[in-house]
């Protein structure tokens, strides 16, 4: 797609963050931007810069489909989707209920999968597309506290293998990108989500540590400008990469997780968590 400007963009989780930069800048390219968020007062933003905006909810099967539907009767096409909408559920595994954790997965695999679904048979039809799913460095590595958030996210790299090997023949690239540590309100939704859950429990220690090392984390996080430039970058190049790794700490510690063993991975969290508490 180099060089194909004008092209129709449809992102998820356009309220804010990555999803938002990522409209603006798409916008500012020349490109059709619809942006997508279960709330339009969130998206006046990228409204007022020429976005289109759909009320949208991947759990929520009438909203996706009327949103394809509007896109098409009004483009024709939708050239890219960027699956970007998701959310993280922290606690650890013995207190997150499995109600939660299937929410989890509805709304970082199995709403993303629906969409993906609904936008396939026109990217067909116009033997062109482009998929990008956001992933994560989470998708790669694990930490403690976060079972349902990894999970969903190594299964989502699973998925996004085999969807690029059928849709290839029909001209469809898909393409993960796999953000580091991104300056947002995520981080401090999840954060006081782990807290509710776990904050009180058998596992409290565990929690007051996570907490305190992620805040200075975050403290060094990138912009998500960042990925709105990566993202831009996967569009437009003639034949993309299948993982864009970008933003504070991701290429880093997916290389450790690559050549570390397990054992030695786990102590590495741990000896952090304990500094934590010295």
């Amino acid at each position: 797609m180099k060089n194909k400007k004008k092209g129709v963009v449809l992102i998820t989780g356009s309220s804010s963050g990555m999803g938002m930069e990522t409209a603006k800048l798409l916008l500012e390219e020349g490109y059709i931007v619809y942006g997508a968020a279960r709330r339009l007062d969130k998206m006046k933003e990228i409204e007022s810069k020429g976005a289109h905006i759909l009320a949208m909810d991947v759990t929520d099967e009438k909203s996706m489909i009327e949103g394809v539907d509007r896109i098409i009767q009004e483009q024709g096409r939708i050239d890219v989707l960027f699956n970007n909408a998701g959310y993280g559920s922290y606690g650890a595994v013995e207190d997150v209920s499995i109600e939660e954790a299937k929410h989890q997965f509805d709304v970082n695999l199995f709403g993303l999968s629906r969409l993906t679904q609904l936008v396939l048979p026109h990217m067909r039809k116009q033997q062109s597309g482009r998929i990008i799913n956001n992933s994560s460095m989470g998708g790669r590595i694990f930490t403690p506290m976060g079972a349902w958030y990894h999970a969903s996210k190594h299964a989502l790299e699973g998925y996004s293998d085999c969807l690029r090997l059928e849709v290839a023949p029909f001209g469809i690239d898909v393409v993960v990108i796999q953000p580091g540590s991104i300056e947002s309100e995520w981080t401090g939704i999840m954060l006081e989500n782990l807290q509710k859950t776990s904050g009180t429990s058998a596992y409290q220690d565990m929690t007051r540590s996570f907490v305190s090392m992620t805040k200075k984390m975050t403290g060094a996080s990138s912009s998500p400008v960042v990925i709105a430039q990566t993202v831009k970058k996967a569009i437009e190049a003639q034949k993309p990469k299948t993982r864009y790794a970008a933003g504070k700490y991701a290429k880093a510690y997916m290389f450790l997780r690559k050549v570390v063993p397990d054992r030695m991975f786990d102590s590495t969290f741990h000896t952090m968590m304990k500094r934590q508490n010295g």
